[in-house]
């Protein structure tokens, strides 16, 4: 049996990454929405999309260029996200991708 010792020594947070972490992402993931409350309170939404069991949140900026690329390219399958700057400067850019991934090397 564990203790609360072990326990707490074992703690990680759980942690809600950024889909501009991801290699590539198909334009077919699910997302899921919900409202949580900042420290003044007041109730704010994320989106957020599991891949591998990990969360990934989905900026609402990323969505509009989404759909921008969607629009002239219908059948895009998968795209990429960019990210820089940090808090409210963070930028994104989304960009179609091939959904081919580089193989490993193997020596």
């Amino acid at each position: 049996m564990a203790t609360i010792k072990d326990i707490a020594l074992a703690y990680e947070p759980q942690q809600t990454k950024n889909i501009a972490e991801l290699d590539y992402v198909p334009v077919e993931l699910e997302l899921v929405e919900s409202t949580h409350k900042n420290s003044a309170g007041e109730d704010f939404t994320v989106k957020t999309a599991t891949v591998d069991g990990e969360k990934y949140r989905v900026p609402n900026s990323v969505l509009e260029q989404l759909k921008g690329i969607l629009t002239k390219f219908p059948d895009s399958k998968y795209f990429c996200v960019s990210k820089s700057g940090n808090g409210m400067s963070t930028k994104y850019q989304v960009m179609p991708h091939s959904g081919k991934v580089k193989e490993e090397k193997v020596k």
